[in-house]
Order: C-alpha cells, then sequence, then structure tokens
C-alpha cells in the first residue's frame, strides 16, 4: 500500500525549527515526505499536488491548485497567520483541515506580556538608560 504524500515546505521556519529529531521520524513514519521550495520554485508543489495528502507550511494555493488536490486532507500553517495567498473557502468546501501552530505561541507571547508589563510597572528599562546615561 502506498504511503501518504506529505509536502514539506515550512518557510519562513526550518525543518528543525517545526521538528525535533524524534518528531521528524514520527513525521517520516506517517508518510512519505517531499520537501519542496515553493518561495524560490512556484512550480514545486504542482508536480506533487495530486498525490499530497498534506501540506505543512504554507504555499500559494489558489482556487485552481486545490481543485487538483484530490488527496488532500490537511493544511499545516507553520506561520501561525492566515495570509490570503490560500482559498479558504475551497479548503473548507473540500473538507482540507487547515491548522495553524499559533496556540504553540501563546506560553511565550504571554511571558513576554507578563515581562513587558513588569518593565513598565517598574521602570525597569527607564532606569537601565538613565545608569547607562551616567545617572
Amino acid at each position: 500500500m502506498a504511503k501518504d504524500l506529505i509536502v514539506l515546505d515550512p518557510f519562513p521556519r526550518t525543518v528543525e525549527g517545526v521538528f525535533d529529531a524524534q518528531q521528524f521520524a514520527r513525521l517520516e513514519g506517517l508518510g512519505e515526505i517531499v520537501r519542496i521550495d515553493s518561495r524560490n520554485d512556484p512550480a514545486s508543489l504542482d508536480g506533487v499536488i495530486d498525490r499530497a495528502a498534506a501540506i505543512i507550511g504554507q504555499p500559494d494555493l489558489s482556487q485552481e491548485r486545490l481543485k487538483r488536490a484530490v488527496k488532500l486532507r490537511t493544511v499545516i500553517n507553520v506561520e501561525g497567520n492566515f495570509f490570503p495567498n490560500v482559498d479558504y473557502d475551497t479548503c473548507f468546501q473540500s473538507g482540507v483541515s487547515v491548522l495553524s501552530i499559533a496556540p504553540a505561541f501563546a506560553y511565550p507571547v504571554a511571558e513576554m506580556a507578563l515581562g513587558l508589563a513588569l518593565d513598565l510597572a517598574r521602570g525597569i528599562t527607564a532606569a537601565d538608560a538613565s545608569v547607562r546615561a551616567g545617572g
């Protein structure tokens, strides 16, 4: 039985930034991985779109391209945004799940917000600037 095709196009992230070795090995067990670089070679996706079951990245996915993606079940957006380069209506109508990694950023964003609030409440940056200026 043929393995599902997983298209890996993680820009602007790197593969290592998205997966550690153990997670990548697990991904390899789920299907055949094809790495592409749609940013530098936009046509690279066209050669595999008809066989792709999953896309990890956020390449341009127009309605026309999605209509050829007959096996596609999921798109995993590695940027944490929803740029208009994906036809989300066509994905929805075709039963393609579009997932985001944004929830993974919840803790770091909350920590940063807390740190900035403490900085403002305590005047840390202002005090640091004053000391550096000789105050």
